[in-house]
Formats: C-alpha cells, structure tokens, sequence
C-alpha cells in the first residue's frame, strides 16, 4: 500500500473532513453577524439602483418633460403611454404620461433616453400593491414620486454624473 492510500485511508478513520467542516462552521459561529434586521435596518443602495418610476420637476415647479417621446420609443416593453399637445407659448408638455408597470422591466432605458432627466428610476424598492390596478402609474402619481424622491434622486444623478 502506498503512501497517499494510507494518508486518505487514516483520514476517512479519523473523519478529518467532518471535523473541518465542524471548525469551520464554529469559526463563522462566533464571528460577528452580517444580517440586517430589514424594516428597521437597511443595506446600501447604489447610485445606480433603478426602482419606481419618477418624473421629476426643475426647481421653479415646471414639470422636466418636453413631450419627445423618446421614452415611449425606447421601452422594450412597451409600457409607456404618451400623450402630448402644444402650450400657448409654443413648447409642448404632456397630458398624458401613463406607465404600466406590470409590464416594466426596469431596464433603465427610458431614464438613458431622457434628454432632460424628467423621466428617472428612484431609489424606491418598496412598492408592493394588493391589486393590479394599482401599478397603473398616471402623471400624478408618478410627479408625486418625483416630489417624494426629489433630494435622493438629485444626488444618485450628481454622484453618476462623471459615468454619463
């Protein structure tokens, strides 16, 4: 009998890999814990996390969207419904800014797409509803996300902004 046979044939006896096993078990055992006690303590999100939908307004309350439909066009999806009509001085804004978000793949594309940064993906992860209907996201709903999210979502544009 070679060597390596008896060495193998010693540890099988002596059961070296359950007790490695054991020592390694008890060394995670004692060290200290990574889990986070979740609705009271959160983990980092990245600059780059794409959640609920947001449209955001410029400071003095105009709304970002300048009706180019871009979005629309970009969604592999097909869940963004726009709707657009000329103002009095010329520029055009939506009336309609409808997303279905049953069918939202949030890919990043229509926040990519947006020449103005009206249309954003926040940082929003806690969105669950008890019925479908309530993920028809209107322009109401989705300018209050934008109003809710306004300072995280800012500064997740600032900190991405030297990657664009």
């Amino acid at each position: 009998m070679s060597q390596t046979d008896f060495s193998r044939k010693a540890g099988y006896f002596l059961l070296t890999d359950y007790v490695k096993g054991f020592l390694l078990g008890m060394r995670y055992f004692f060290a200290p814990k990574v889990t986070l006690n979740y609705p009271h303590e959160k983990g980092p999100l990245s600059p780059r996390f794409r959640g609920e939908h947001a449209l955001r307004r410029y400071p003095n309350g105009e709304e970002r969207c300048i009706a180019c439909k871009l979005c629309e066009a970009v969604c592999p999806a097909q869940a963004i419904t726009i709707d657009a009509e000329p103002r009095d001085d010329g520029s055009r804004r939506t009336t309609r800014y409808d997303i279905d978000m049953t069918k939202c793949i949030y890919c990043g594309f229509c926040q990519e797409a947006c020449p103005v940064d009206a249309i954003v993906e926040g940082p929003n992860f806690e969105f669950s509803t008890e019925t479908r209907e309530e993920l028809y996201y209107d322009k109401d709903k989705l300018l209050d996300n934008g109003a809710r999210w306004e300072a995280e979502i800012a500064r997740n544009l600032e900190m991405d902004a030297p990657y664009r």
